[in-house]
């Protein structure tokens, strides 16, 4: 059951016939969230969907796990290579101050 509903991508395991990776699912479930608090966070999938890739996670542990950092340090290259530019960052935190001044 689980298999059909993972698949193997470049980037790593997905939930079939969607653009969600497996990682997201094990992140919020690894940090105490149950298979319906996640599906309600992932509208386009099923409580079974969400439930075969923990299963799937259970199963494929170590290659999961090696797949999920594998996409986490490619991240975080691309990241680097490509920081936000300075104003960009200027401009959010002048925003984020403005707003906090409102609610006070």
């Amino acid at each position: 059951m689980a298999r059909e509903i993972i698949e193997r991508r470049e980037t790593g395991f997905n939930i079939a016939g969607s653009r969600v990776p497996i990682d997201r699912i094990i992140w919020e479930y690894n940090h105490g969230e149950d298979p319906e608090a996640i599906r309600a966070h992932y509208p386009t999938l099923s409580v079974e969907q969400v439930n075969g890739a923990i299963a799937f996670y259970r199963c494929h542990k170590e290659e999961v796990e090696q797949a999920m950092e594998e996409r986490r340090l490619a991240e975080e290259a691309y990241t680097a290579a490509h920081p936000y530019p300075t104003n960009i960052k200027q401009k959010f935190e002048r925003m984020r101050r403005q707003t906090t001044a409102r609610r006070v």
